[in-house]
């Protein structure tokens, strides 16, 4: 049986107000490639609002190779505690639009550890370090953005997964969506994710025993931002939360859904699986 790693609460609790700032040309490369992979007829050009959370794609990090652990993803420490739980994901996020960043002009983005709480789950320990960033042009807030990322320990063997909550909602929007590896790939090259659950099955399945190669929860946050901005194209969107509540793999049918919420405020999105399961749930709100 593999050992729990001792988790010293106290010092990853020293990272909490740790900040770090970056500046980058929001370039339309990136914004053109996305177009493609999404399918997108046409591209925003410089000039343009840069859709929501086409951001994902600049400020990224890029570790040198001898920094990469064995699963692709950079070694614990630096600008995020070093939590010793072995698995990580980007669980959670809010998004407060001030004004939507432009193509083709200079951004500056300011990083900070809000918070590192340790909790409790059933399958283990759990760590919740919650990082806040500020994007910003020509000197004013675009951006305010919140991530949840929760570390928790690796399973040592295939596990079924627990059986999701039933997706109830009456869909006023739907599209279907299968990932395929091209697409996995293609999106992990355009974030810089070296995650290999994304791209190499053999390390997906037999390394971190998941059933099949795992599609990117920002990437299924994008899709359901991409929905809700083709059918609601006339609102403007001031607010955005998602949380992924089970994982998505290459091998099954996904349908993108959405329904405008009460009194015309805003709408509510989410994934389901070829079971009806839910897997990502999200909201949006109109400025």
């Amino acid at each position: 049986m593999t050992a729990v790693p001792e988790i010293d609460i106290a010092h990853l609790r020293e990272w909490v107000g740790r900040r770090q700032e970056a500046e980058q040309r929001i370039d339309p490369f990136p914004a053109r490639a996305l177009a493609g992979l999404l399918d997108h007829a046409e591209a925003p050009a410089v000039g343009d609002a840069l859709p929501l959370p086409w951001h994902w794609l600049y400020f990224l990090e890029t570790p040198a190779r001898a920094a990469v652990g064995v699963d692709g993803h950079p070694e614990r420490g630096g600008f995020l505690p070093p939590v010793p739980l072995p698995r990580r994901m980007w669980a959670a996020g809010e998004i407060d639009v001030e004004a939507p960043l432009r193509i083709g002009d200079d951004a500056r983005k300011v990083s900070t550890v809000r918070s590192v709480e340790q909790k409790q789950g059933q399958s283990g320990p759990l760590v919740f370090v919650t990082v806040e960033h500020l994007l910003s042009q020509q000197g004013r807030t675009c951006l305010r953005e919140l991530q949840h990322i929760v570390y928790r320990e690796a399973p040592t063997g295939a596990a079924p997964l627990p059986p999701g909550a039933p997706a109830k909602d009456p869909a006023a929007w739907r599209s279907d969506w299968k990932a395929d590896p091209a697409t996995l790939f293609r999106y992990s090259a355009l974030t810089y994710n070296g995650h290999r659950i994304h791209y190499d099955r053999d390390h997906a399945t037999q390394q971190e025993h998941y059933p099949a190669l795992v599609v990117h929860g920002p990437l299924l946050a994008t899709l359901l931002l991409d929905l809700v901005q083709r059918e609601a194209s006339a609102s403007r969107i001031a607010h955005f939360d998602f949380r992924a509540l089970r994982p998505a793999f290459d091998t099954d049918a996904l349908t993108l859904n959405g329904a405008p919420a009460a009194e015309g405020k805003g709408a509510s999105l989410w994934t389901a699986d070829s079971h009806g399961a839910l897997g990502m749930r999200a909201n949006v709100s109109w400025a």
